[in-house]
């Protein structure tokens, strides 16, 4: 069994101090995958020798950036998505396995004006694209933070929010282009209902009140569907405004 793990910490130097070691540790995942690192690897140490770590930052110092530790080593690597608009964010990371493509994504943020809507949905039509273009040559998995609550069961709070970023008809459109494309919502093939989210506000007390929102994913192929054990979300560990999520794959 393979066990998957994703997860935006919110800035990895912070996380460090909250944790996340012992999380690792206890969870042991085989890859793990973070979003929001906000940090160059020059900038701390990481102490987890077990790990190959991969890293994409971003150019703007304290901002963005996408890291993957995994168990195995890849048979390649590649950062971004070969397209200069979208690749200066530190937002994608690719691992290419012998069976499968690991992608690991931190979608950007419409921001709460809209002012990045419009790139927002030039980034997930690329990357939808980009996907399917590695699918042709073997599975994909995909996963981290997409910033988009898919339906209405996927945020406490989905009247309140309609048109809001994140819970914009275009964004919710584009994560809805990614299913049709065949990618499965692996969490929505284990649970039904809504109530389970991977981010919370930080006002309001609103993750003690579970007032949340599902904006953290791992999307497969079809074809691996016969292999996806599990899907989970940890609401339980803290450190961070989202909490990890997961799968296992046999």
């Amino acid at each position: 069994m393979m066990k998957l793990i994703s997860w935006n910490v919110n800035g990895i130097r912070a996380v460090l101090k909250k944790g996340f070691l012992k999380f690792v540790e206890n969870t042991d995942p085989d890859i793990l995958c973070i979003q929001e690192t906000r940090a160059h690897p020059h900038q701390l140490e990481l102490p987890l020798p077990h790990y190959h770590a991969y890293w994409d930052s971003a150019e703007r110092k304290g901002y963005s950036g996408t890291l993957v530790l995994s168990k195995f080593e890849p048979q390649e690597v590649k950062f971004g998505m070969g397209r200069p608009e979208h690749d200066g964010e530190g937002r994608l990371i690719t691992l290419r396995f012998p069976d499968f493509y690991l992608v690991n994504v931190y979608t950007p943020n419409a921001r709460r004006d809209l002012a990045r809507l419009d790139y927002r949905m030039n980034w997930d039509a690329d990357f939808l694209a980009y996907l399917k273009n590695l699918e042709q040559e073997k599975p994909v998995v995909f996963c981290g933070d997409l910033n988009v609550a898919h339906r209405e069961i996927d945020l406490a709070n989905p009247a309140g929010n309609r048109g809001n970023a994140g819970f914009t008809d275009e964004e919710r459109a584009g994560f809805r282009n990614i299913l049709d494309a065949g990618f499965i919502d692996t969490f929505r093939e284990f649970t039904k209902e809504g109530g389970h989210y991977s981010w919370w506000s930080y006002m309001g007390r609103a993750r003690e009140k579970n007032i949340g929102w599902r904006i953290d994913y791992f999307g497969i192929s079809p074809t691996l569907r016969s292999r996806l054990l599990d899907a989970f979300i940890l609401p339980q560990v803290p450190g961070s405004d989202h909490c990890p999520v997961g799968i296992v794959l046999k």
